[in-house]
């Protein structure tokens, strides 16, 4: 299962380890979107900023296509 992460809300208000966590995430700019794998790593990542992202679901059948 993967995950496709979407930055929905602006980072320069933020802190500095949430703005390194998007980075690290490949998160820069408003609307940026990454799949990344369903790991315990990426859902820490992803609570650091839950208030930024959206988080959906993806399938592994529809990235191979």
């Amino acid at each position: 299962m993967k995950l496709k992460i979407t930055l929905t809300k602006s980072l320069i208000a933020c802190r500095v380890n949430q703005i390194k966590t998007a980075h690290c995430l490949g998160l820069k700019k408003i609307n940026n979107q990454v799949i990344k794998d369903d790991t315990p790593a990426i859902h820490g990542m992803i609570k650091t900023i839950s208030h930024l992202v959206v988080v959906e679901k993806v399938s592994d059948t529809k990235e191979q296509k």
